[in-house]
């Protein structure tokens, strides 16, 4: 008796939690694909740099997505300006 006053309750909370994570997933793989095109296009290539932070976050998604968006791009943006 006491379960099918809880089931709506519980569906809910699944439903939720379940479409709250897969939002989550595809904004994480948008972000990481935006990162990794700025990479591509607005890295220099005087020197292996892009290589290296292009393998970076392809080999380490999301970290690595993080990691250059929070240090490598404002340091390339006050180097080289775009």
């Amino acid at each position: 008796m006491l379960y099918l006053l809880f089931d709506p309750l519980l569906r809910l909370l699944l439903r939720l939690f379940g479409a709250g994570a897969n939002g989550i997933l595809v904004l994480a793989t948008i972000f990481w694909i935006w990162v990794l095109i700025d990479c591509l296009v607005k890295e220099p290539s005087d020197t292996n740099d892009k290589i290296a932070w292009t393998l970076f976050v392809l080999f380490v998604p999301l970290l690595g997505a993080l990691i250059y968006y929070f240090i490598r791009r404002p340091e390339r943006i006050k180097a080289v300006g775009r």
